[in-house]
């Protein structure tokens, strides 16, 4: 089978799931180019745990993690299977750390993209979480234990945001603060070098980085790509953008 991709996508707010938007037509515009995947694997902001868990549920749920959003928001469904197989196949590749977890479901950081992206919700989909005791060094690693996955179909999605510091967003500012531009810009250069050491050590961007987010939560799904990706990939930048001062669309394909 060919070898999948794996994809980093800025999310952004939940209400990209129902706005029509630049974003959201890059990522319809994405599942149109990508090969029809066995299964999806979502690595995603919003299941930031202690320790490193699975879902191997049949039918995993909704989890509707945001607040104060139209009623719309609230009614999708996103009724895509569970891959236990590819659940149980992950938590061997990653060892004994990996624990199956299903007391989560599918969060906003998944269904909010894949809505746009797969909008049939036919393809088999489970969540990896986001270990908040892993270093960045470590999250890479975990990046690259699933790289095989790839190999057995399996599209891997991190979804998060390179800026994400909620304690500036600017409802007025269209685009970023100088210095969320500055970061990921630095993001940026370095992917496309494939000098992942320097998004591994993200502090070497100097002040931006101390901005760009207090927790790595949302940061963590790139170090995971990037660690499933291969030399041999061609990557592709897509929605490189900032909005409301200090958030992040920009996003990744390799393949």
């Amino acid at each position: 089978m060919k070898k999948m991709p794996v994809v980093f996508v800025g999310h952004g707010s939940p209400m990209n799931a129902i706005e029509n938007n630049p974003y959201t037509a890059e990522w319809e515009a994405l599942g149109q180019r990508l090969s029809r995947p066995k299964a999806i694997l979502s690595i995603s902001a919003h299941w930031f745990t202690p320790g490193t868990r699975v879902m191997d549920t049949e039918s995993p749920r909704m989890i509707y993690d945001m607040y104060g959003f139209p009623d719309e928001l609230y009614r999708i469904v996103y009724a895509a299977p569970g891959a236990p197989d590819f659940a149980r196949r992950t938590q061997e590749l990653l060892g004994e750390n990996a624990a199956i977890d299903n007391s989560w479901g599918l969060d906003h950081g998944t269904w909010s993209v894949l809505h746009r992206v797969f909008p049939k919700a036919g393809i088999p989909v489970f969540q990896l979480s986001v270990d908040q005791n892993a270093t960045p060094e470590q999250h890479f690693a975990l990046g690259r234990a699933l790289a095989p996955l790839r190999e057995e179909g399996v599209l891997i999605l991190g979804s998060g945001s390179v800026v994400h510091n909620l304690t500036r967003v600017d409802w007025h500012n269209a685009g970023g603060d100088q210095w969320a531009e500055a970061f990921d810009r630095y993001i940026y250069d370095h992917v496309l070098k494939r000098d992942y050491d320097n998004v591994v050590h993200f502090e070497r961007a100097g002040e931006s980085a101390w901005l760009a987010f207090y927790s790595i939560d949302h940061f963590a799904p790139l170090l995971y790509v990037l660690g499933a990706s291969a030399d041999s990939d061609c990557i592709a930048a897509f929605n490189n953008s900032r909005i409301l001062g200090a958030l992040s669309m920009t996003s990744y394909l390799f393949e």
